[in-house]
């Protein structure tokens, strides 16, 4: 089979079905097996259901780094000074505060954890409501994620609660902050924009001005327990044929992405509230400066003022690889053995029940798709949790 035929090969809707089934069938597995540590032996043990949890949640996720890497065959050029990289990266509790601006930033995120082995203990600040969907949701619920109601007075104590949690954990941990608190957008950078000037805050040119109450609140935890901040600009060249999104990537069309990841010790961070909010603006104005600098140059340090770092391409792992085909044999083999016998047994009752089987996933999959999509995201941009004093 040559390139072409590979390529149209991978772009079948049969294909992705499959991907869709493995994927979640596989996913609610993981959940009931979760579930059933969650309540027998975290109670007793935590330490040791953590260690457990974090493979069950690596078989999860990557399945997702598959179609990215392998299936995409997607390439992420990291910005990453070589000595941080193997003195500290992957292995200590990072707090990651990353640029929220593409469909598929936190897949790039999830590759670059994969790299540094703490894939399956990536955590996140994310909307309560996920955690009662399946598969992702209820396994970030067993992985201890920080779900939140958006509402500062109500997720002050939990953010507190649970980040002391979370820097209790036996194995590196990186948790994951959007401190934009949405995707961006045309529509919401506007809203920033005339809320900038109305307070007399920096303007961002590639970025929703960051709110600062997550970043602020999450701090007093984290001394002695989480060493360091990490500096987190996710960009993909304007001038690609291919955009950054998950249809793209299940389309197997190759994407390249380009990270630049600078490691803050947290003994640099102010401890007043104040010195805090000015230290995540100048954080958000920097990487606006290199998002700036790569959308004029092709280059983050060209015209940003920030040390070059010369990039260089992430390597795919093959446990990736083995995971795949590890859950495509045990799921699809049985799934069609028994969905064939149920669409050829000849009587109609059978025959429904197997096309609402393949009807379920494919809507599953659409579902999941859609998740990710820029054009059906919210267009509200709240203002709570911005600095209630000017900056200068």
């Amino acid at each position: 089979m040559d390139f072409l035929n590979m390529d149209h090969f991978k772009r079948s809707r049969l294909l992705h079905l499959c991907l869709a089934i493995t994927f979640f069938a596989s996913g609610i597995i993981v959940n009931i097996i979760q579930a059933i540590f969650y309540f027998t032996l975290r109670p007793w043990n935590k330490h040791l259901y953590r260690k457990i949890n974090y493979f069950l949640c690596y078989t999860i996720y990557a399945q997702v780094v598959f179609v990215a890497e392998w299936w995409a065959s997607t390439k992420l050029l990291l910005y990453i000074d070589k000595n941080d990289w193997e003195k500290y990266y992957g292995k200590e509790h990072g707090y990651c505060i990353m640029n929220h601006s593409y469909e598929i930033d936190w897949l790039m995120g999830w590759m670059a954890c994969e790299k540094m082995k703490v894939l399956g203990n990536c955590k996140a600040y994310a909307k309560k409501s996920i955690q009662y969907l399946p598969v992702l949701g209820w396994g970030w619920k067993f992985a201890e994620f920080v779900f939140l109601e958006r509402s500062f007075e109500k997720d002050k104590l939990v953010i507190s609660k649970q980040i002391t949690e979370l820097a209790d954990h036996p194995d590196p941990m990186w948790l994951l902050l959007f401190p934009e608190g949405t995707r961006f957008t045309e529509k919401k950078h506007i809203v920033s924009l005339e809320f900038a000037k109305k307070n007399n805050l920096p303007e961002l040119k590639h970025h929703l001005l960051p709110r600062t109450k997550g970043f602020v609140g999450s701090l007093p935890s984290m001394r002695n327990k989480i060493p360091a901040i990490y500096d987190t600009v996710i960009a993909f060249n304007p001038n690609d044929s291919v955009e950054p999104t998950i249809t793209n990537l299940l389309m197997a069309k190759p994407i390249t992405a380009h990270m630049y990841i600078k490691r803050i010790p947290l003994e640099e961070v102010p401890e007043s509230i104040s010195g805090q909010e000015q230290f995540l603006i100048d954080m958000f104005l920097r990487k606006d400066r290199l998002k700036d600098s790569f959308f004029r140059t092709g280059d983050f340090f060209t015209e940003s003022g920030v040390d070059r770092v010369k990039p260089w391409p992430s390597q795919r792992r093959i446990c990736v690889l083995l995971n795949m085909i590890f859950w495509l044999v045990c799921i699809l083999i049985p799934s069609f053995y028994y969905l064939m016998k149920l669409l050829f047994s000849g009587k109609f009752l059978y025959f429904s029940i197997g096309f609402s089987f393949i009807l379920v996933f494919y809507v599953l999959l659409k579902k999941a798709i859609s998740m990710t999509d820029i054009k059906s995201s919210s267009s509200s941009y709240g203002i709570d949790g911005h600095p209630s004093k000017k900056l200068n």
